[in-house]
């Protein structure tokens, strides 16, 4: 009799808890809905205009009149135009030297600028200040301070500063170069700040205890903590330059000789100077196709390990 009674509610009981959803559950169900609008919105301006390019590269359209499908005629065009394998490396020398030239000092004025003193906070703001200028504005402003008839230069009378340029090509590809990282130093100066102020002050602690200098605390502390962050600014220094076109069209117009002529610039000049929207549309398939890539191959070098940072400084 004892036992029949005992395993009646251990039956119950089995049977209520299988039929509760877990609190856990019920919170993704309801947080999922607030992607849903973020979801139709990447969808209506990303997935379908992708889409669209992808088809156009397989028609012969000017733009304005009727689109007639040729197949695989804009490819064939494409793929072989001697000027393709010069604008990927273009495109790949703006990737590598924008690169070289932001990352190490965004990460270094990201520790300046993650301390906690008072003038620090007024020099953030004059960091910052570049990145609030439009790419054309700024163009225009160094294309006049970079005459060498009526630049900078010949205003102060420095010989060094009275160059030409813009008409030589290994000056020309190193302006851009350095304009694109003034402008963009600061955006990601303020992600490593935000990464640094994330490592646990109990780690620069011990370290002290241990006798280690801030040198040393930095390669073995900041720049470890660092790596997912260096991943994601990377990858989005790459797609930054993949797509550099206002910049490098206002400075140079992808001058001289063709050696600023960087892909995305090339399927400007393609579509709208030429009017051959197939073309066009089958360069920026290759554009995207070459920064998923890159990206891919960023991901896979930072690997799967994810370290928490729990305790801010």
């Amino acid at each position: 009799m004892s036992t029949s009674v005992s395993a009646a509610p251990s039956a119950a009981g089995r049977g209520t808890s299988a039929k509760v959803p877990s609190a856990a559950h019920t919170s993704t169900g309801r947080l999922g809905w607030l992607v849903l609008p973020a979801l139709l919105i990447f969808v209506a301006f990303a997935v379908v205009p992708l889409i669209g390019v992808f088809v156009l590269s397989f028609t012969s359209w000017d733009g304005i009149g009727a689109i007639s499908f040729t197949g695989l005629t804009s490819w064939k065009a494409v793929l072989t135009d001697p000027g393709l394998p010069h604008a990927l490396w273009v495109t790949f020398l703006v990737i590598v030297l924008s690169w070289i030239a932001q990352t190490p000092l965004s990460i270094l004025l990201g520790v300046f600028i993650s301390g906690h003193q008072k003038y620090r906070a007024f020099l953030a703001v004059l960091f910052f200040l570049p990145l609030l200028l439009s790419a054309a504005a700024v163009s225009i402003a160094y294309k006049a301070l970079l005459d060498p008839n009526f630049g900078l230069g010949p205003g102060l009378n420095l010989a060094i500063l009275t160059q030409d340029w813009l008409g030589r090509e290994a000056l020309a590809m190193g302006v851009v170069i350095f304009i694109i990282a003034w402008q963009w130093i600061p955006f990601h100066s303020l992600i490593y700040q935000g990464a640094i102020r994330q490592i646990p002050t109990s780690m620069y602690e011990a370290a002290q205890i241990d006798g280690a200098g801030r040198v040393r605390q930095f390669f073995s502390i900041t720049l470890p903590q660092l790596k997912n962050t260096l991943i994601t600014s990377s990858t989005l220094m790459i797609v930054g330059s993949l797509t550099t076109f206002d910049l490098i069209f206002v400075l140079t117009g992808g001058g001289p000789n063709d050696a600023t002529r960087a892909l995305a610039l090339d399927m400007y000049l393609t579509g709208f100077r030429a009017n051959q929207m197939g073309l066009a549309s089958a360069i920026a398939v290759i554009l995207v196709v070459v920064g998923l890539v890159l990206a891919q191959v960023l991901q896979r070098l930072g690997g799967k390990e994810r370290n928490s940072q729990l305790e801010g400084a």
